[in-house]
């Protein structure tokens, strides 16, 4: 994708006289900041914006139409129904840390196993809170300013596989009006590390394999998601080899692994075991090792064996659906041989598929970026079947952001 040259300032400075040995100053203009943005990063972005305004207006009907007291005659604060579930985790870290004093330790009762969650959002989420001091709006401006960059990423990544005017923006939209897209606005992870993740996984494709490391050790930091983005730029690297000494990079791809690495050994600190992360998520979600099958058999329990609330068990049913598609979406790839986003895809499922059970997969799902690129060369060719993922995934869309804004489990 050609990348335009920045805009020429405006013609009036030009022309305004300088003083001999002076420094010339530029006058701001927005343009000068947009100028590298092409026609269709502006339509990607044009439609990221829409989105958003669409969630903020399903937040607004779900403060009025479902308040926690049904006779109330006021609705919950605006900001209120953004602030559910794992942002609780990422507002204590970033405003109280790991370890504050006097707080149960790891293992104890009362104790909320937040060293599961990796310190890359908190830490900029603390930055943030320095300028903008509601907790609550920070997380939200975090999240919109890294989807903007991450969607910008998709589109250019989706006119690399397919060239044209059309693909950036048909695969922006299968990605943004996706059922668990309320994610990627809320303060949580997902975009962060896309906004990482996928000009990481742009500049591979580019052989920029430097600025890919870069990228990839700070989307390391956000999530352990990272770690199978380096697996995937290992495997790039090596389908690109052509002679020996295009190997050099992978010295690069070492540098991610310092991130988890220094993590660790500041839990090992505090803790004294090296991965405190990881049995932290075991203690609070499960994550002990299970066999896949055993992993499906406990899922399809919870989803239909009538064991669990329905708010819970129709997620479990979405959890199972996540899985299968990603299943297809893996074979899908292998086929047509591409190893390094098998290889990505891969990793997550058997991450979130080897548990007591299914957890996050269709949240998860917002991160398998060739499963956006694959349905938006699919739909290309095939209207009806775009017709059909807009007519089921828009509702799905709504019901699950309705559900997280008041409070049910949503992924």
């Amino acid at each position: 994708m050609t990348i335009s040259p920045a805009l020429p300032t405006v013609e009036a400075a030009e022309s305004e006289p300088e003083r001999p040995g002076a420094r010339r100053r530029r006058p701001f203009s927005v343009r000068r900041f947009t100028g590298r943005l092409t026609r269709a990063d502006r339509d990607v972005l044009w439609l990221y914006v829409l989105t958003r305004a669409g969630l903020w207006g399903t937040e607004y009907c779900a403060r009025w139409l479902f308040p926690a007291d049904g006779d109330s005659r006021h609705p919950a604060a605006v900001l209120a129904p953004w602030q559910q579930w794992d942002w609780a985790y990422y507002l204590h870290i970033a405003r109280d840390g790991y370890f504050p004093a006097g707080a149960p330790g790891p293992g104890q009762v009362g104790w909320d196993n937040r060293e599961a969650f990796f310190p890359g959002f908190p830490l900029v989420l603390r930055a943030v809170h320095t300028v903008i001091g509601d907790w609550t709006a920070a997380g939200l401006t975090v999240s919109f300013a890294a989807g903007a960059v991450a969607v910008v990423a998709l589109g250019r990544i989706a006119g690399l596989d397919q060239p044209g005017a059309g693909a950036p923006r048909r695969t922006a939209a299968l990605f943004l009006l996706s059922p668990c897209a309320v994610f990627l606005a809320a303060g949580y992870t997902e975009s962060l590390f896309l906004a990482l993740a996928l000009p990481a996984w742009l500049a591979a494709r580019r052989e920029e394999w430097a600025r890919a490391a870069v990228l990839a050790c700070l989307a390391c930091t956000v999530r352990v998601s990272g770690l199978f983005l380096v697996a995937a730029l290992v495997v790039q690297l090596l389908v690109a080899v052509r002679r020996p000494r295009d190997l050099r990079p992978l010295a690069w791809l070492a540098l991610p692994a310092l991130p988890p690495l220094l993590y660790s050994a500041y839990l090992h600190s505090r803790t004294g075991d090296w991965l405190a992360w990881k049995d932290a998520e075991d203690r609070g979600w499960a994550r002990q090792f299970h066999s896949p099958w055993s992993a499906w058999h406990h899922t399809w329990t919870a989803a239909f064996g009538h064991t669990q609330g329905t708010g819970y068990a129709v997620m479990f049913q979405a959890e199972l659906v996540g899985m299968a598609a990603g299943t297809v979406l893996l074979v899908f790839l292998l086929v047509r041989r591409r190893w390094a986003e098998g290889v990505y895809v891969g990793l997550s499922l058997w991450a979130l598929g080897t548990s007591y059970w299914y957890m996050s997969i269709p949240r998860a799902a917002l991160l398998w970026w060739p499963l956006w690129t694959s349905l938006c060369a699919a739909t290309a060719v095939r209207p009806r079947l775009r017709t059909a993922y807009f007519a089921v995934a828009g509702p799905l869309g709504t019901v699950l952001a309705l559900a997280f804004f008041t409070g049910r489990w949503a992924g």
